[in-house]
């Protein structure tokens, strides 16, 4: 049961959210409607994967809505070849893509398609995706394809003035990276924002009020074919949320979430992360040794993003592919209503 130290004003529910499954259908990838008097303001396809000798790759690019209100982020691609120790900017590769400010859009009643505008500078680039699979290529850097992991995840975050409402799908997808054949995940956001509200910029009702302490999107497959997969976010007040799939077709949903973060000293980045869900079941961060994204600290995005492995505590499975792209922010504290400090 929550508690109220004190009643909010009318039209504040003290940050509390609604949050369940979504049936991911092509036509509602596709669809430009709002929801409670929000906007699409964009898609975001987003996620890592790995080659053999367990390079990883990430990437992420913006999908604007006609709706939308752009941020800083275009296309990002990072690797941990830049310097061997963290998953770094490659400005080099990332400056022969086409940046896109607004996409091609088109739907064939099964899929829905979006790419860079014809003639633009740099390389094109086309992103499918359905309720079936999705596939990413960017010429001259990757070509990804595979199916849908799980089901659909859905939140919703009422305000007074603004509001959140955020969409999500992950894909288990394989092929090649700058030439190397790669497996991972990739999930596919997408968010609507209040007019002029644009994602972790502006009218962020969590950001702009430096709510959340912890939050990530996660899946891993494991050799034996079963896998884990979902999302998590811990804040303050009654921030909080989980979304936990597997391969059974169960999905469990719940506000009943408490976690706590410890920062590597000196640093923005996790050292540990744990969450207990419903009181009882306890899941950990294993922060991967080159999953520190650490060109976006002191830019954008304004939060420490960090890659690595969500597992239930004690879960032995071994696994296969997994992403766990997500962030920590230690100016907004360490776990519920504890206040935090910057460096």
């Amino acid at each position: 049961m929550k508690r109220f130290d004190a009643a909010p004003e009318r039209g504040d529910f003290a940050f509390q959210q609604l949050v369940g499954p979504q049936k991911v259908t092509g036509a509602s990838l596709n669809g430009l409607r709002g929801f409670f008097g929000l906007a699409l303001s964009k898609s975001m396809p987003f996620g890592s994967v790995r080659d053999a000798d367990g390079t990883i790759f990430s990437f992420v690019r913006s999908v604007m809505a006609p709706t939308g209100t752009p941020n800083p982020t275009r296309f990002f691609y990072l690797s941990t070849e830049i310097d061997g120790r963290n998953i770094r900017l490659d400005r080099e590769r990332m400056a022969r893509q086409a940046l896109t400010p607004t996409p091609v859009q088109s739907f064939d009643r099964e899929a829905v398609t979006w790419t860079s505008q014809p003639g633009e500078a740099g390389n094109p680039w086309t992103l499918t995706a359905s309720g079936a699979a999705l596939s990413w290529r960017e010429e001259g850097l990757f070509d990804l394809r595979g199916p849908l992991l799980g089901t659909g995840m859905q939140w919703y975050l009422p305000g007074v003035d603004w509001g959140t409402f955020y969409a999500s799908q992950l894909y288990d997808l394989a092929g090649t990276c700058q030439g190397r054949p790669v497996k991972g995940i990739v999930a596919l956001d997408q968010v609507y924002m209040a007019e002029g509200g644009a994602i972790h910029f502006q009218k962020d009702l969590i950001v702009n009020n430096n709510k959340h302490v912890l939050w990530w999107t996660f899946a891993t497959v494991y050799k034996d074919g079963s896998f884990d997969a979902g999302s998590l976010m811990v804040g303050h007040d009654h921030l909080g949320y989980a979304i936990l799939m597997d391969q059974t077709g169960r999905v469990r949903c719940t506000t009943d979430i408490e976690g706590s973060v410890t920062h590597k000293p000196g640093s923005h980045f996790a050292e540990t992360v744990r969450v207990t869900v419903d009181g009882s079941e306890e899941w950990e961060f294993l922060p991967d040794p080159k999953g520190e994204m650490i060109d976006f600290v002191g830019g954008f995005p304004i939060t420490a993003q960090q890659e690595g492995r969500w597992r239930r505590v004690g879960d032995t499975r071994e696994p296969d592919r997994w992403v766990a792209w997500g962030e920590s922010d230690r100016r907004n504290g360490s776990a519920r209503n504890v206040p935090g400090l910057d460096l």
